[in-house]
């Protein structure tokens, strides 16, 4: 499927929220050409890359939809990244064009010091009327407007090339090789999926940055089957559910963070929108404490998916809400692909028994310039892992446990803080939760944690005695924190992930 195939009708392909713009189908597919073939006369060609630096707004797709009819490989970067963060992405990638915004401006204007070989010659900035520009850069879409809005001759399908969230160290490029064959001819990564969830009719939400892949690839899908995309242009809770309400959303794809916000806002506001248009939501990028799910079923119905991936695309698992029902707690069967579970030393596991998640059978790609971690995701099998710890139940459903660098040994005993985590979220004044181990000179580490509290004036001693306590009450003693710490804001990403290392660092000092 292809965006042209939907031109002609008027529809919108895109609606941004709150902003209200409006972009359709005809209209994303003449600014996708235009901006192919600037990249063409520009001397890029396919296996190039483009960076891209923006926030959520109106010219992201046909950003990432020119790029991928040109052959070019398109890179989203993380728009809260520093300078120096987003210079190391355009540099390991080798772009050789970077579109950013106005909203990016000085991030963009810190960027030629970090990069050794200089900035790329292709450097385009999108400015709305009276917004300034920046000194070597081209005001975007103005620089494109003379070109022709017919597709180019030589329409090739590119990619994506995502860069992990670098929650263990340095991002990491995750390249596959491009197809060489023409747009029409390319299978979508999840077109099947998407197929199946949905139908032409359909509103789907995407509430999250787009520089993540799920929101990128799954938008993109979704255009490209006749979907309208309302796109948030920053997820806040309450701002969500209106969107869902003005816009008659249908479907819609969210991170569990995202359930723990909505469900923490007062019962009088959540009772205010209409949510009723929701046929199907699904949920994905970390996972999901039982009861939180269970109250977002209760409040929205048995409507709520999950699968299981990872951006390097190497396997994944679906389920779907009415057999979550029945095996709570799990991300599914594999997908076109089979799951091993295996131990330190390789060998496979027996069902019930965690050990790290093996795919067989998912998509090749490497590393980009790092063949020591693309050999390290793989065994001597050729099944590829991403590092995450989980078992199958006698079914064949799999369960998550925790990453395998989150885990704590404390006493020479394994502990995974994500069942204390998912604990934590459930407790009315706690808004999220991250537990870790710091070191301990008796017990080689000990269980600590750091709390957001929905209202600050709880962040006291007295608070976190009593929560304490009430994890006692609930799970294990040994898998509980010994002290809790109060955070104003825990370091989360945007799709839900921790970023541990920094609460690691402060904690154990």
């Amino acid at each position: 499927m292809h965006i042209r195939q939907h031109c002609g009708a008027d529809k919108p392909a895109i609606i941004l929220h709150p902003a209200g713009t409006v972009i359709t189908f005809d209209e994303l597919e003449a600014r996708a050409n235009r901006l192919a073939h600037y990249f063409r006369n520009a001397g890029l060609h396919e296996g190039d890359a483009v960076a891209i630096l923006m926030e959520n707004n109106e010219h992201y797709h046909e950003v990432m939809w020119a790029a991928r009819r040109s052959g070019l490989y398109y890179v989203p970067i993380n728009s809260h990244l520093t300078a120096a963060e987003a210079a190391y992405i355009i540099d390991n990638s080798a772009a050789k064009a970077i579109i950013s915004s106005a909203a990016l401006r000085a991030t963009c204007e810190g960027l030629a010091e970090y990069l050794p070989g200089g900035l790329p010659e292709l450097l385009l900035i999108a400015c709305a009327d009276g917004e300034d520009g920046l000194d070597g850069w081209q005001r975007y879409p103005e620089c494109v407007a003379g070109q022709p809005d017919t597709p180019i001759d030589d329409e090739w399908e590119g990619d994506l090339l995502q860069y992990s969230s670098g929650t263990t160290g340095r991002p990491k490029g995750i390249k596959r090789d491009l197809p060489h064959v023409p747009p029409a001819d390319a299978p979508g990564m999840m077109s099947a999926l998407i197929g199946y969830w949905m139908n032409p009719d359909s509103v789907y939400l995407s509430p999250a940055p787009l520089y993540h892949t799920a929101p990128s690839v799954w938008s993109m899908n979704a255009q490209a089957g006749g979907i309208t995309t309302v796109v948030l242009e920053k997820f806040d809770p309450e701002g969500c559910l209106d969107a869902i309400a003005r816009h008659r959303v249908t479907h819609g794809q969210f991170v569990p963070a995202m359930f723990t916000r909505m469900l923490k806002l007062p019962e009088a506001v959540r009772a205010s929108y209409d949510v009723s248009s929701l046929q199907r939501a699904m949920h994905a990028a970390a996972p999901c404490p039982v009861e939180i799910k269970k109250q977002m079923m209760d409040w929205w119905g048995p409507i709520i998916d999950e699968y299981y991936a990872s951006s390097e695309a190497i396997g994944s698992t679906l389920i779907a809400a009415e057999d979550w029902l029945a095996h709570p707690g799990s991300v599914g069967k594999p997908m076109n692909c089979q799951i091993h579970i295996l131990d330190e030393d390789g060998a496979e596991l027996p069902a019930g028994q965690a050990g790290e998640i093996y795919f067989e059978g998912g998509l090749s790609f490497e590393y980009l310039n790092d063949e020591a971690k693309t050999a390290a995701s793989r065994d001597r099998h050729g099944w590829t892992t991403v590092g995450d710890i989980g078992y199958v139940d006698d079914e064949g459903y799999l369960y998550l446990t925790d990453r395998r660098h989150h885990m704590i040994i404390s006493g020479g005993v394994n502990i995974y803080p994500q069942e204390a985590e998912n604990l934590l979220v459930t407790h009315p004044k706690v808004l999220d939760a991250a537990v870790f181990g710091v070191p301990d000179e008796e017990m080689g580490q000990r269980v600590m944690a750091a709390v957001q509290t929905v209202d600050p004036a709880d962040a006291t001693e007295e608070f976190a005695a009593e929560l304490v306590a009430w994890l006692r009450d609930r799970l294990a003693h040994y898998k509980c924190p010994r002290s809790i710490e109060f955070e104003a804001q825990l370091p989360r990403t945007d799709t839900g992930k921790l970023y541990k290392n920094g609460l690691i660092e402060k904690y154990s000092a």
